[in-house]
């Protein structure tokens, strides 16, 4: 919310007050100040002046002499903006002035004629570009007539105004409005302010002679009410109003919807004036939008409605998008002389799904989404209506065409001072206490120490004894409320199992020379559907996009982190940074396309992505290029650390390697994979040689056993034996490895594969595979023969199972 401190002062006094201090005492009560900014800094020395004569320049067909009188004296100006023209009262820069950036004005010579000042647009006097009104867009800004001449230009643009912006919270919609600012004020400073009643002069014809309105959907707005304004004349509103909407951030149009805008600004009621003769009916209907239903707004955007939409029409076709956004066929235009006057509620949660669904967040609908006061909606209407009475020469029909369910009563909440001095550890007395009532202008009622406080419509966030308690808490001053240790047991925090588990997982990536990356959850569709784990892939059908994203990149949320993680390498590697190992831990987004109102679940897991060399050792002529056996290593230590053990399975995975790649299970489930980059997709990230890894964390962190095991160191000595099997080349030395374990259980501690061959002297479609056996039993020696039989065991149980035979 943007606060014009000028229009602040129109409505309570802060002129004791510096902005800073003013900044402060908000923010004490509760609505944190943003900022304190000027319109416009370090404007000095620029006037009213009066064109009396503007001819063309003799030497240049662009530029104009200007003869402009700015009171003392006439200057001759030389001007270039394409809208000057003799008769205008216009902005003057005369020698001396200042303008922003420290641009100071000198008198010069123009293509030979003298040029003793300058005309100024609102650009050049340091006006935001998408609050200069359209006409004034590409040329100067002229006065109106009335404006004296030599009258500071500063003054009169209001660019000697300070803007507060407010960082409002959801539940304090009563702030969105100037009335609601200035009462929170009033309040914070101990003053005095009450909205003024509206004061309108109507003609003896009655609106509902006019118009009639009718609603289908009470529920979604119980209010509705139509003012009829006739004998319009639209042009352009007076130069404050301009001044102060554009002070809020709001672009001037035009006299009639400046005031609707004006009246948002001022009372927090969104309005919309329809073209009487363009509506064409005398009924209004709203009603829920037809599926597939169509109307062009304002934007000249046509846009398809449903069922879930509150439409405002003319009995047969949609006219506006109730509290988003108005139609083009009944658009308020110059030659407009009769308008429909809208002043309706309409419910937060059918303004907030058009909202959404439509990409449209107006003015308008966050007011209404966060929830109007009742009790203004009607007086909202009738403070336009006395504005086009008076600033567009408008009749206004006697009484408005409405209909009306609305609930405007105002709600109780009973408190008692000794249970809110609990609360606060304060020692507030009733006295006290009725004067936060006073300062808040709540009406309430004393029996004892008991208040019942009549809570007004225009603070709809307060509801219950909480509320009231943070509002006396406020108003008391949260710098006057005592401080106090907590009293009672405590206990220390800690972190989750999890958490640990996730501090150690990162201590050992960087421990193992990976450097940590944080990227974006969001991405491209192509990217979020590349490099998937199989599990991942089978659990969700499709990336999550989002509604309204804010670019293309970043319209999917990621089922991998690799893509983001090659993202950085061939950042990086561009950038002449050739051996590089990142690691992340973050989540991915899974979702069922079957269930589409429900969150997307999150899964946690480790990707890493190296490239180069892992090891470079110049002195001793040493260096080792990242391969499959490093990523393989890194994920084998994570199982250390974490006492898990791993398997690895040959696969062909997307946009993977075909012959470097494998899935990695734990208890025979897959819990990600790891292998080198498809050379095509490397190619496409400008990467060379690059492998990578993906972990599924929340499937680890559930078999990891928190109850610290104790083993016993042998006291007898272990027997190890080499075998080298013969098997057929497809047969991975993992699934031997476990045939191994299984059979030779549980004399059997460990099995290492040493060597593999293949070539000459083996069959072709063949391969050896050493294994180097371990047998140990930790309550006594081994005799010789038990130490065989379980190898006969297991070489039997290799031959059944992957007919390998012993190499001789």
């Amino acid at each position: 919310m943007l606060v014009s401190l000028n229009w602040l002062n129109d409505y309570i006094d802060v002129s004791a007050y510096s902005p800073e201090e003013l900044a402060e005492i908000i923010t004490k009560t509760g609505i944190e100040v943003e900022s304190v900014e000027p319109v416009a800094e370090g404007v000095t020395g620029v006037v009213v002046g009066h064109v009396t004569s503007c001819v063309q320049h003799p030497n240049a067909d662009k530029l104009n002499l200007c003869q402009v009188d700015v009171g003392e004296e006439t200057l001759q100006i030389v001007c270039g903006a394409p809208n000057v023209a003799e008769g205008q009262k216009v902005a003057v820069a005369v020698p001396g002035a200042v303008l922003p950036g420290n641009f100071k004005i000198k008198k010069t010579k123009l293509r030979g004629e003298a040029s003793n000042g300058m005309i100024c647009s609102l650009q050049e006097l340091g006006v935001d570009e998408k609050d200069v009104p359209k006409e004034y867009a590409e040329g100067i800004f002229v006065f109106p007539e009335d404006t004296e001449i030599g009258a500071d230009a500063v003054s009169e643009l209001n660019l000697d105004d300070l803007i507060i912006e407010l960082g409002l919270t959801p539940n304090r919609s009563d702030a969105m409005s100037m009335a609601g600012v200035a009462y929170e004020v009033a309040a914070a400073i101990d003053g005095t302010y009450t909205l003024a009643e509206e004061n309108v002069e109507t003609i003896d014809e009655k609106a509902e002679d006019m118009l009639t309105v009718q609603v289908d959907d009470p529920d979604a707005n119980p209010y509705y009410g139509a003012f009829v304004i006739k004998d319009v004349q639209v042009g352009p509103s007076p130069l404050w109003m301009r001044n102060r909407l554009t002070a809020a951030g709001i672009r001037p149009i035009n006299n009639v919807v400046d005031i609707t805008n004006y009246v948002l600004m001022e009372y927090g009621q969104p309005l919309h004036a329809f073209d009487y003769d363009r509506f064409g009916s005398q009924t209004i209907l709203t009603r829920r939008a037809e599926d597939g239903e169509k109307i062009v707004t304002l934007d000249d955007q046509e846009r398809t409605l449903n069922s879930q939409h509150l439409v405002i029409t003319n009995g047969e076709k949609p006219h506006a998008i109730a509290g988003v956004m108005g139609g083009a066929e009944s658009e308020v235009q110059e030659d407009t002389t009769t308008i429909i006057l809208e002043a309706a509620y309409f419910a937060p949660s059918v303004v907030r799904e058009a909202s959404k669904d439509h990409g449209l967040r107006s003015e308008s609908s966050s007011r209404f989404e966060k929830g109007v006061d009742p009790n203004r909606v009607e007086r909202a209407g009738k403070r336009a209506c006395e504005l086009l009475q008076k600033y567009a020469g408008g009749r206004v029909l006697e009484g408005n065409a409405s209909f009306d369910q609305l609930d405007r009563s105002e709600k109780q909440v009973t408190v008692r001072t000794s249970v809110i001095n609990d609360r606060l550890g304060t020692e507030i007395s009733n006295e006290e206490m009725a004067d936060i009532f006073r300062r808040l202008q709540f009406v309430y009622s004393l029996d004892g120490e008991q208040f019942d406080v009549t809570i007004p419509t225009r603070r709809g966030d307060i509801t219950i004894f909480e509320d009231m308690l943070e509002e006396v808490a406020r108003i008391y001053g949260y710098d006057n409320l005592p401080y106090t240790l907590p009293e009672g047991e405590s206990q220390a925090g800690g972190l989750t199992v999890n958490q640990q588990l996730k501090r150690r997982v990162k201590a050992y990536f960087e421990g193992a020379g990976l450097h940590e990356t944080i990227t974006y959850s969001l991405t491209h569709k192509e990217k979020a559907v590349m490099l998937v784990s199989p599990e991942v892939e089978e659990a969700a059908e499709s990336p999550v996009g989002l509604a309204m994203p804010m670019s293309e990149d970043h319209a999917y949320l990621r089922l991998s982190i690799l893509p983001e993680l090659l993202e950085s390498l061939s950042y990086n590697v561009a950038r002449r940074q050739e051996n590089l190992a990142y690691y992340e831990v973050g989540t991915v987004f899974i979702s069922d396309e079957q269930e589409v109102t429900k969150q997307p679940s999150e899964m946690l897991r480790a990707s890493g992505a190296l490239t180069g060399d892992w090891t470079s050792h110049l002195w001793q002529q040493e260096k080792k290029a990242v391969d499959f056996f490093v990523v393989k290593g890194i994920v084998e230590g994570l199982g250390d650390q974490l006492g898990l053990s791993f398997t690895y399975e040959k696969a062909k995975l997307p946009s993977m390697h075909p012959g470097r790649t494998a899935v990695i299970r734990h208890e025979g489930r897959i819990i990600g994979f790891a292998g080198q980059v498809h050379p095509k997709l490397q190619k496409e990230f400008g990467l060379k040689e690059t492998y990578v890894f993906d972990l599924n964390l929340e499937e680890l962190f559930r078999s990891y056993e928190k109850e610290e095991t104790f083993r016993v160191i042998p006291r007898h000595p272990s027997v190890s034996r080499d075998i080298a099997l013969v098997v057929d080349e497809d047969v991975s030395a993992g699934a031997i490895e476990a045939t191994i374990s299984e059979a030779g259980a549980p004399l059997v501690k460990g099995v290492q594969v040493f060597d593999v061959y293949q070539g000459e002297h083996l069959e072709a479609g063949k391969k050896s595979l050493a294994f180097r056996l371990l047998y140990l039993d930790p309550l006594r020696t081994l005799k010789d023969q038990e130490v065989e039989e379980a190898h006969e065991q297991i070489l039997t149980a290799v031959k059944d199972k992957h007919e390998a035979e012993l190499r001789g």
